[in-house]
């Protein structure tokens, strides 16, 4: 493991050029900075020496690329919708899917999570386990009471 002063000389010194290639790649602000941490945690735990800086300038490149193609594919295998955008969308639906969507984005939190991901995303219990850490049997209570809360917020029947 690096110490503190390799890892604050590597930020330095590539740092800006790590953002700059997330940028270019990720297109997305938020998204680099999540690379750009893992980039460095890989380089904290990376046990190899460097033969000279361009090697490790090399390595810190193919790093980089490499992290900013597996962002991307799974963002591809995993496409999500960001909650903020399903509500601005839902000026547009109709008065029923509009009051059910503000029931759902109104819920507790543990509750509200397992039901968009499941009806609005389409996990299965098990994906959706893996995401929160919760075992699929509670995933399963969570998606059950969160349709009971629904269904008394709406004032309707609670049906699988």
């Amino acid at each position: 493991m690096r110490s503190e002063q390799d890892i604050s000389r590597a930020i330095d010194t590539y740092g800006d050029m790590i953002r700059r290639i997330c940028l270019v790649h990720l297109k997305n602000h938020a998204d680099s900075e999540d690379v750009f941490q893992n980039v460095f945690l890989k380089y904290l735990l990376h046990p190899g020496e460097f033969a000279d800086a361009g090697h490790e300038k090399a390595w810190f490149i193919r790093v980089t690329l490499n992290a900013c193609k597996d962002h991307l594919r799974g963002l591809r295998r995993h496409p999500t919708t960001s909650l903020e955008v399903v509500a601005e969308e839902a000026a547009v639906l109709d008065e029923d899917k509009q009051a059910v969507l503000e029931a759902v984005l109104a819920l507790p939190p543990k509750y509200k999570d397992a039901l968009y991901l499941h009806y609005y995303e389409g996990y299965t219990a098990a994906e959706i386990g893996a995401i929160l850490h919760k075992k699929e049997n509670t995933v399963y209570s969570l998606l059950s009471r969160g349709r009971s809360a629904l269904a008394q917020t709406l004032g309707g029947e609670a049906n699988g």
